[in-house]
């Protein structure tokens, strides 16, 4: 039986409500209500966002709680610290997916650390993939109507080392990650180091030294997956790519593990996964093979001579980091098929 979701979009003009629009378009139950952001309402739609010509006309609102009430699905996408006060007004049978950190970290010290301010509190975690002490992540998402999209590059690291960790194949209190990062991780905004002046032609690391805001993040999922203690050297660099993350995860090989046995691990953890591939032995994940597609590409091995598994996982940021996460969750909760909508073939070259 075909149902209508009644669907608005908050910061439908930033790079992350476009792609919300884009990637829920291919949903075929879904219709968009109201598209709001602040200093572009009363701008039509296509001006922001000509990629969508079905929905050019569509004119922008103002994000208020009034313009967003009324609809089955509410995605926010909205800058960190902005949607919890919006979130808080929304009628509780009102699905609510976060896109941005506010709901994401289980504690108020983490985001006082990370991001200031007051927490505003938690939600269900929007990664169906997830491993957790009893499952999955999609086991706690059915029915909810309050869900936290996860950050990008915690994402790939989550997806990328999970099964190492859960499977005890690995030491988490000795991970390095360095991500390589598409500028539309960076969101719409026109400052200098985003001009393409500045960006061409150069690859720039930014929030060294363990100050990037997904670390509380990606220590809090792999504690999910079993992690008793977490360390985490966390390095992204960007790259000169309008989207796309390609993270090299590396943690020691555990004790007494059979070097020979840990790629398996991966294979078995994904299996049954749709938007989790495991790679043929000896082929490498590339950022442009998931180019608008919500898939994780990723391939391990073991570095006999450092003693370290090495996980390589490349993602779509906007879709399997942001709106096809969100999407993902959304058919969970309301108890869709999960992959209605979504799809794994990416756009090469």
């Amino acid at each position: 039986m075909h149902m209508t979701i009644s669907v608005a979009v908050s910061g439908a003009s930033g790079y992350v409500g476009g792609e919300i629009l884009r990637v829920f378009s291919a949903h075929p139950d879904v219709e968009f209500g109201a598209l709001t952001a602040h200093s572009s309402a009363g701008d039509r739609l296509g001006l922001h966002q000509p990629h969508l010509p079905h929905l050019a006309d569509r004119v922008i609102v103002d994000t208020t709680v009034e313009n967003l009430s009324g609809h089955d699905v509410v995605v926010l996408a909205l800058p960190h610290g902005t949607s919890g006060a919006i979130a808080a007004q929304l009628p509780p049978e009102t699905l609510v997916i976060d896109c941005g950190a506010d709901h994401r970290l289980a504690s108020a010290d983490a985001w006082a650390e990370y991001y200031g301010g007051e927490h505003s509190g938690t939600w269900p975690y929007g990664m169906p993939e997830l491993l957790t002490a009893d499952g999955r992540q999609r086991d706690n998402l059915a029915g909810v109507r309050r869900i936290a999209a996860p950050g990008c590059n915690v994402t790939a690291v989550t997806l990328g080392l999970q099964p190492g960790v859960a499977a005890g194949l690995v030491d988490p209190t000795d991970v390095v990650a360095v991500l390589a990062v598409g500028y539309s991780g960076a969101g719409k905004k026109l400052a200098t180091p985003y001009l393409a002046s500045e960006a061409l032609g150069s690859a720039v690391p930014y929030a060294v030294g363990g100050t990037h805001r997904h670390i509380p993040e990606i220590i809090q999922n792999l504690t999910s997956a079993g992690a008793d203690d977490v360390k985490i050297s966390f390095t992204p660099v960007l790259v000169p790519m309008s989207r796309g993350i390609l993270a090299t995860i590396t943690a020691p090989l555990a004790a007494g593990v059979d070097p020979a046995t840990v790629r398996e691990a991966w294979i078995q953890a994904y299996k049954d996964e749709p938007f989790m591939i495991v790679l043929p032995e000896g082929q490498w994940p590339t950022t442009a093979a998931t180019l608008g597609a919500n898939v994780a590409l990723m391939q391990v091995t073991v570095d006999a001579k450092a003693g370290r598994v090495v996980v390589v996982c490349a993602i779509d940021n906007l879709v399997k980091g942001t709106a096809g996460a969100a999407l993902q969750s959304m058919n969970v909760a309301l108890g869709l098929p999960e992959t209605t909508g979504l799809g794994t073939i990416g756009v090469a070259p």
